[in-house]
């Protein structure tokens, strides 16, 4: 093996200032060596935020327990916005899930098919949470309702289509 492939005459590795200030752009140990470190960085950040979703979601069904009873003693319980309500916190909730399961799926490196399915899940998610709080007078037209309503419906079935897509053909496509 030659000098520039890593060895050293005598047969042992270079050190990793091998090379550098020599006009010798490729330092193969110190370039993979620093992507090494930059690597378990990000995957330590990745854990950090998977940690965070995890106590987000937590917290978030401590607080729809709260809202429950706190309509059940004031007697909105049966209220249809406050129901609604419920439901909206609950989808956001199913986000926050699906976002965790993502940030573990990329700490896991798991296959692109997987992490994609989850961001389409998420996505359909989403979008259906915005439909069911829909209301058409918090905007200032019809025409504006309407256009958010049209795009709405586009996104979902978008969305439904990818995941359909990827429900048949993923595993001719070999992802």
């Amino acid at each position: 093996m030659t000098d520039d492939e890593g060895e050293s005459e005598d047969g042992g590795e270079r050190s990793s200032e091998a090379g550098l200030g020599h006009g010798d752009r490729s330092t193969p140990f110190s370039s993979s060596r620093f992507a090494e470190v930059t690597g378990q960085f990000v995957h330590a950040t990745e854990l950090v935020a998977a940690a965070v979703f995890a106590l987000l979601f937590a917290i978030g069904v401590v607080d729809l327990m709260l809202q429950i009873v706190q309509a059940i003693r004031a007697g909105q319980i049966t209220d249809p916005l406050v129901v609604i309500g419920f439901i909206d916190t609950g989808l956001l909730l199913l986000i926050i899930v699906e976002v965790y399961e993502t940030v573990i799926a990329y700490t896991e490196e798991s296959e692109t098919r997987r992490i994609v399915r989850l961001v389409i899940y998420t996505g359909v998610i989403a979008m259906v949470r915005k439909t069911i709080i829909f209301r058409t007078g918090e905007y200032a037209t019809a025409q504006d309702a309407l256009f958010a309503a049209v795009s709405y419906t586009i996104l979902i079935l978008g969305l439904v289509g990818l995941l359909l897509v990827e429900r048949a053909y993923g595993d001719r496509l070999g992802t």
